[in-house]
Parts: C-alpha cells; structure tokens; sequence
C-alpha cells in the first residue's frame, strides 16, 4: 500500500470503529449498572451510525482525488459497510423495540432484524457485482434499491429521536415518543429492509454533490438541508432520511402510473 492511500484507508477503517462503537454503546442499554441512562446510549449509538456514514461518503471522495482508487480499497468499503450499515443498525433495532415484556413483539422485531441485515449485506454484494461495473462504464447515477447507508440512517434517526426529543422538547411526553418508535421501528424497518433489495431507483446523492459540476438544484436542497438541521434540530435526521426514503418511493410509484411502465435504471 503507498503513502497516498493510507488516509482513504484510514477513513474505510473509521466507518467500521464507528459502527463497532455504535454496537457496544448500544449492548450498556437496559443494563442496571450503567453511569449514563439508556435514552443517552440510544442517541450515541445513533449518531455513531452517521458518523460511520460521514466516513463512507468521505473515503471514496478522498481516493479519488488522491488517484488512489483500488480493488483492495472497495473490497473494504464493503466489510466496513456490513459492520456499520448492516449489523450495527439491527443490533440497535432490538434495542429500540419492546423487550420480553412484549414475548411475541420482541420476537417479530428479532426477525425483522434479521431480516434488515441479510438485506443489508446482499444489498452490498449486489453493488459489487452490478453497480460497480456499471459506475465503471460511465452509469451509476442512480442506486438500484435503496442505499444501506440510507437505511442505517432511517434507523439511526429513530434512536436519536428517541433519546433525545423528548427531552429536549419539553411539550413531548417520553412515554408517547417511546412507542411511537417502537412501533414505527418494527414497520419502517422492514420497509427500508424490502427497499434495499428491490429495484426502485434511488439517486446517488453523494456523488451529485461531491462530483461534477455544482448544479444549482443541489444547492438548493443542501442549504433546505441545512435550515431543516438549523430549526428543528434532533427532528431533523428522522425528517431527512425518512424524507429522502419516500419521496423517492412516491417519485417512482407516480412515473410507473403515469407511463404505465417499469423505470429504467441507468447503467
């Protein structure tokens, strides 16, 4: 490995300390001797989620500005990307949800992260064989399913809702909140789980705003992005992600109807 691909690496290898992090801070939740409540280790193992995304978005940019693109680096970005956007997210699912005071909720939701998982990690091999080949021949504007990192954000959002809205909103009762996730958690993540593995086209947002010629439109939506985290704040993830994963979703579902045909993805 020369000197110039170290920091790419570097940056691979932080997406999968932050996804490691966000499962061990996530494993302290329920435990009687913890120095921290539990609404505290939800809220970090969420935002350890997205940082691990701040890393996968930055790793790729940075080799290729440093013209230091590999095999060895893209077979990596996946590994990490299983820890971080596959397994970290589905060990967090079970901390959101119900535990066995509710036997059958819990056990429904143990499927449901099983489920989110094994499409996570398919979803990642399918890029490797399809989607890479085709960014290579000049496509890849557009995912085939929704991105993992998307989805990790999509459950992320909801753990940092959970730990931190109600507190800091305080016309919110915690108790609502709490299972308004748990219930939406169980739904939204089988959802995101079915998207990933589907063929509903999802723009590749990272590589519109950090390739190419800055076009006003993407302008537009990073500064509504940046009011949306300005006002509401520990609102904004879930708004975000969940945003980005239904417009899309009605995007595609109002194309298909109005050409009565499939949308055809890029290659």
């Amino acid at each position: 490995m020369n000197k110039i691909a170290i920091i790419p690496t570097l940056l691979t290898l932080g997406n999968a300390v932050c996804g490691f992090a966000a499962i061990a801070y996530a494993g302290k939740i329920g435990l009687a001797d913890n120095p921290a409540p539990d609404d505290f280790y939800l809220a970090l193992s969420g935002w350890l989620i997205v940082a691990a995304m701040v890393f996968d978005a930055l790793d790729g940019h940075v080799a290729r500005l440093a013209r230091s693109t590999s095999k060895f680096g893209a077979e990596l970005d996946s590994l990490c990307d299983a820890v971080s956007f596959g397994a970290a997210p589905a060990f967090l699912l079970l901390r959101l949800g119900p535990g066995w005071e509710a036997p059958l909720w819990h056990q429904a939701l143990a499927v449901i992260a099983t489920l989110y998982m094994v499409c996570a990690v398919l979803r990642l091999a399918r890029y490797n064989v399809v989607e890479t080949a085709a960014a290579e021949n000049g496509g890849g504007k557009r995912f085939r399913g929704l991105p993992s990192p998307a989805a990790a954000g999509c459950i992320a959002s909801l753990a940092v809702l959970r730990g931190e809205v109600a507190h800091r909103w305080p016309g919110l009762d915690p108790v609502a909140v709490r299972m308004v996730v748990e219930v939406w958690s169980t739904f939204g993540a089988l959802l995101v789980a079915l998207l990933m593995v589907s063929r509903v086209p999802y723009p590749h947002m990272t590589k519109h705003m950090l390739r190419g010629r800055r076009q006003f439109d993407h302008l537009i939506v990073v500064i509504l992005a940046v009011c949306v985290l300005a006002i509401i704040q520990d609102l904004a993830l879930a708004v975000i992600f969940w945003g980005y994963v239904f417009a899309i979703l009605a995007q595609t579902a109002w194309e298909r109807i109005r050409h009565h045909e499939p949308v055809a993805i890029q290659h």
